[in-house]
């Protein structure tokens, strides 16, 4: 299964979305992952709050996992 299979077809609580504790339970499958890039690639993407919980669109988490997975030696100033 690919990552973007993977998190459509991942079980969320909303239907809109991932909730922190279910990402970082998506992400124990990929235990390479470059945690700051993940980090670094959900700064400032557009997320809601559903019932309290902050809810993040599951395409923002499969371009993350790609960045996290992805090694790069790209700097930013």
């Amino acid at each position: 299964m690919d990552i973007r299979e993977e998190v459509n077809s991942y079980k969320t609580k909303y239907k809109q979305g991932f909730i922190r504790e279910e990402y970082m339970k998506l992400l124990e499958n990929y235990p390479s992952i470059n945690m700051e890039r993940f980090s670094d690639a959900l700064n400032g993407i557009t997320c809601m709050r559903i019932d309290g919980e902050i809810v993040v669109f599951p395409h923002d988490i499969e371009l993350a996992i790609r960045c996290g997975l992805t090694p790069t030696t790209m700097e930013w100033d």
